[in-house]
């Protein structure tokens, strides 16, 4: 009887690290510079590993190298790769905890950091980097594996959905809010037991309002929940941060739309008032994600217990 003999790969991870060096500084020089390599040695092994693949990489223009398709697939898989043999090369800093969090904006601000609270109280000797971006750049770093678990707003929608894990994990609702006495409001009916105002959508349409940017989680609830209702509502404004809608509307410039965790302290003290639109609902599912290839540490799983607890 045969036994089955076990292939070894003939793929360095010397040819990967070339490879994916390139593939990010764009040329064979600037990367024998970042590995302390010769061109010639770079050269060499990047020749290696297309031969071993069969299939080229980059397509040479002269001096120039332009990525070939290939070459995003494998670099996926390449950053995988060496993501994994630093694991075990380093195992010891990841049992002491070593981890790449990212965040959109909202939850990154307001949310995350008491989360991160109970992580460093359960691992004093954590080492944490923090990513915290709209839900659309979030959602990229993990894709290209830069991340290894992402709290997000929004639908995490990846380009490669079979390659990213997502998992729903609380529920949010946003609020349409104003200044208190506001001037946009002054005719409008405010409920003295719910201390909101009340407005159809057609009354809110005709009111400037301050919301945050394409590509983030709460614009992506404001377009779908919100904007569908108000076909001629009036943008005054799309704004990247929170805290500046939240002065804006403060000043009276008009009204916003955000999270509850943004302006819950200014509604208890009677700064902002909340506005409850009839007939429209926006509560929102936030989501966990991570890359399937992405090596998952004991700190990791410490810090999914705590967001599972939580």
């Amino acid at each position: 009887m045969k036994k089955n003999i076990q292939m070894l790969p003939k793929i360095t991870l010397k040819q990967l690290s070339v490879f994916v060096s390139i593939y990010q500084t764009g040329s064979t020089s600037r990367a024998s510079e970042e590995l302390h390599l010769s061109q010639s040695a770079v050269s060499s092994a990047l020749t290696e590993l297309e031969a071993r693949l069969q299939m080229p990489l980059f397509e040479r223009v002269g001096r120039r190298l332009n990525q070939h398709p290939n070459a995003h697939p494998i670099y996926i898989q390449a950053q995988a790769i060496l993501g994994q043999a630093l694991t075990l090369e380093h195992y010891h800093k990841h049992q002491a905890g070593q981890i790449h969090i990212g965040a959109s904006t909202t939850i990154g601000s307001y949310v995350l950091p008491p989360l991160l609270a109970k992580l460093y109280d359960a691992l004093p000797d954590a080492h944490i980097d923090m990513y915290i971006a709209n839900t659309q750049e979030v959602v990229a770093e993990v894709e290209q594996l830069n991340i290894d678990i992402a709290l997000v707003e929004g639908m995490p929608r990846p380009a490669d959905m079979k390659a990213i894990e997502q998992r729903a994990w609380r529920t949010d609702t946003l609020m349409v809010f104003a200044k208190s006495n506001s001037k946009w409001l002054a005719d409008m009916i405010y409920d003295e037991k719910e201390n909101c105002y009340e407005l159809s959508a057609e009354q809110l349409a005709r009111l400037p309002l301050l919301v945050r940017e394409a590509g983030s989680g709460t614009r992506q609830i404001i377009d779908e929940q919100l904007l569908q209702y108000l076909p001629h509502a009036e943008i005054v404004m799309a704004i990247q941060q929170s805290e500046a809608i939240k002065h804006m509307v403060s000043a009276d410039i008009g009204l916003g739309c955000l999270s509850q965790y943004v302006i819950e302290a200014e509604l208890a003290a009677g700064k902002l008032v909340q506005v409850k639109v009839a007939g429209i609902d926006l509560a929102r599912t936030w989501w966990l994600v991570w890359h399937k290839a992405r090596h998952q540490s004991p700190i990791w799983q410490s810090f999914i217990d705590i967001l599972i607890e939580d």
